[in-house]
């Protein structure tokens, strides 16, 4: 997916070029011509970017440019349209002029839909092989393998990345116009801003044994206390924090039902107009009482995204 019609973090032209991932002999030409990207996973997987450009570039380097004996740790990304390949090597970062330092929740929004996609698959890996350095079911060491697409251990057990699907979810009341109100949430866990309070979408993990319309309608139920209807899904990105696949829906609910929000989980819950959300997108000042403004969602969410569909009025998913 690529383009404005996709989620930030959904967006990528690389070739994964899977079946390279087993060929070692392709692999090792494959790294004498190929682009790499580092990240430090010791400070939040962030990468170095030229972040005065517009968009802002990625630093990608050459095999001969990255620390010595990077090549038995790279995890190969893909195939860029050009025919070169990509690898990503977890290491210490070097200071070089004119970039700084760049988490991707800070730049993933703004980055061309190519870096898009290296920067999140990077991260994604990179945040699975860290925790994972013995098996799940034996307890023993892994290592790397299949070019950073599976961890094995010394018997041969072999583990592969795994992505916890959530569901997230924009609840509206179906009302066309400014007077339309979508159903927003703050968080326990979210540490405060000096005079705002964020709201964002109603989320949650997808349990075992549940689809993820079920989802919706439970973690609904349970955060807020309200039924949903017309659940339609919009589209789906990754969201590496440390491994979720985020699947967005928009959901009509009835405003006159009371809200009671789970206090375990959600602080404060209300509904806004169309108008509210404009004007604080529009940087205006909303009050959401006890003097806090509105702060609504990091730009490389899928919530703002989800957000965006609802205020321009795209009300149903399948419009």
């Amino acid at each position: 997916m690529s383009g404005e019609a996709a989620p930030p973090l959904a967006r990528s032209t690389l070739d994964r070029a899977a079946h390279r991932r087993g060929d070692s002999q392709w692999l090792t030409e494959a790294w004498l011509r190929a682009r790499v990207l580092l990240l430090d996973s010791t400070d939040e997987g962030r990468t170095l970017a030229r972040t005065e450009t517009s968009p802002p570039t990625l630093v990608l380097f050459g095999a001969a440019e990255v620390p010595a004996g990077s090549e038995s740790m790279a995890m190969f990304l893909g195939v860029e349209p050009d025919g070169v390949p990509v690898f990503a090597v977890d290491a210490p970062l070097p200071a070089i002029p004119g970039t700084r330092a760049v988490h991707l929740r800070e730049v993933g929004h703004l980055l061309a839909d190519r870096e898009a996609g290296i920067f999140t698959t990077a991260l994604a890996l990179v945040n699975w092989h860290t925790r994972h350095g013995y098996s799940t079911s034996t307890g023993a060491p892994t290592a790397m393998d299949e070019a950073g697409w599976s961890r094995v251990d010394r018997n041969g057990g072999r583990i592969w990345p795994r992505t916890d699907p959530a569901m997230i979810v924009l609840v509206h009341d179906g009302v066309d116009g400014p007077d339309g109100r979508c159903l927003l949430g703050n968080n326990v866990g979210w540490q405060g801003t000096p005079g705002g309070r964020r709201y964002s979408c109603l989320a949650g993990y997808v349990e075992p044994g549940e689809s993820a319309e079920a989802a919706v309608l439970r973690e609904v139920r349970e955060e807020v206390g309200i039924g949903v209807e017309r659940i339609g899904y919009v589209g789906s990105q990754a969201w590496p924090f440390p491994g979720s696949l985020m699947l967005g829906f928009l959901a009509t609910a009835n405003p006159a039902e009371p809200v009671r929000v789970d206090p375990s989980e959600i602080a404060y819950a209300r509904w806004f107009s169309r108008r509210e959300i404009g004007a604080a997108l529009a940087g205006q000042t909303v009050d959401v009482g006890d003097g806090a403004r509105l702060i609504l969602p990091p730009p490389s969410s899928i919530a703002l995204f989800l957000i965006h569909r609802w205020l321009d009025g795209w009300v149903d998913a399948d419009r």
